[in-house]
């Protein structure tokens, strides 16, 4: 590594899923003059893969960049196919680049998309980045935030049956504030303004369309400001995202996963970054998947992963000054 780059944070890149847009992405993302020295970026993939990436899209890989080699047997793998050898390849990835962390070789890592079903395909029982994580970390209170420059929302849920996610829980709710107003603090916003959303239509319109919001999420607001965090709500999921976007709030507590997803998405598809709270490391993500449809084409979009790469180096840089 050049010694000008050995004061930069230590960045680990996995590649995604070989046969997907990640190895597309993660070149194009670093052939972009504004993001490639703000780290020192280590890949972790397979080199076979990225030279193949090379020949579609004509970019090189910077001479700086340290690279994990060859992970796996992928010979006879194509693009845009889906292959359980893909698919677990994808998770060792993500495997050896929460170890850097842990070990303290990267101050942070970012994930590109992997596919939920040809992990499945390999016979590895998967529900998520997130919740993989955040066992290998040993973490049990993991949770999501999904940030842009223009909206942010932490969710108490993510990936489980809407049935199951309507069993709400107080305390989870307020660890959920908790994790979202510390996951701020980090982002720079010294004092996070949080809005929580209810769980029924117009948040339960006094106990009119259900219990939960007085009985459950009411009771974590106030326990949530109790301990000096600013935050207000139950609101109304159908409004709260609109006044947010246009700066009420910092902050959004969504629910379950698609009363925070859905919003995020229609306001800034590109711009999203995927972070993980509850662990003991940072970690963002690009919010899409591994468009098999485009993989291999010159196709693939690398503004999220860009914004990802960012934040990354933007949360490890204020992590240092707190810890220093």
């Amino acid at each position: 590594m050049p010694e000008t780059l050995s004061h930069l944070p230590r960045i680990a890149l996995t590649m995604g899923d070989p046969a997907g847009i990640g190895p597309e992405i993660v070149l194009k993302a670093l052939a972009d003059p504004a993001v490639a020295p703000l780290a020192c970026w280590i890949v972790v993939g397979d080199r076979r893969v990225l030279e193949m990436a090379e020949q579609f899209t004509g970019l090189k890989r910077l001479s700086g960049l340290r690279n994990t080699g060859t992970l796996g047997d992928l010979s006879g793998f194509a693009f845009g196919r889906m292959d359980a050898r893909c698919g677990a390849a994808a998770v060792e990835y993500v495997r050896v680049a929460t170890e850097f962390c842990l070990s303290g070789e990267t101050d942070a890592m970012v994930t590109a998309p992997l596919n939920k079903e040809a992990v499945t395909m390999s016979g590895q029982p998967f529900s998520g980045h997130t919740e993989y994580i955040a066992a290998l970390c040993g973490a049990t209170e993991s949770r999501m935030l999904l940030a842009s420059e223009r909206l942010c929302t932490v969710h108490v849920s993510t990936h489980v049956s809407l049935r199951t996610a309507c069993d709400l829980n107080t305390g989870r709710i307020v660890r959920t504030i908790e994790l979202g107003y510390d996951a701020m603090r980090l982002l720079g916003f010294e004092k996070p303004r949080i809005a929580v959303c209810g769980l029924n239509p117009h948040a339960g319109e006094h106990g009119m369309f259900g219990p939960e919001d007085e009985s459950i999420i009411a009771p974590a607001v106030e326990a949530a400001r109790a301990k000096g965090i600013a935050c207000s709500g139950p609101h109304a999921g159908d409004t709260i995202f609109l006044q947010a976007s246009r700066g009420a709030y910092d902050l959004v507590v969504a629910m379950y996963h698609d009363q925070g997803h859905i919003p995020m998405k229609l306001i800034d598809f590109e711009g999203t970054v995927n972070v993980s709270l509850g662990i003991p490391i940072i970690r963002t993500s690009v919010d899409h998947g591994t468009a098999f449809d485009i993989a291999g084409k010159n196709q693939g979009d690398a503004r999220s992963m860009k914004q990802a790469m960012r934040m990354a180096v933007r949360m490890a840089a204020t992590r240092h000054m707190q810890r220093s």
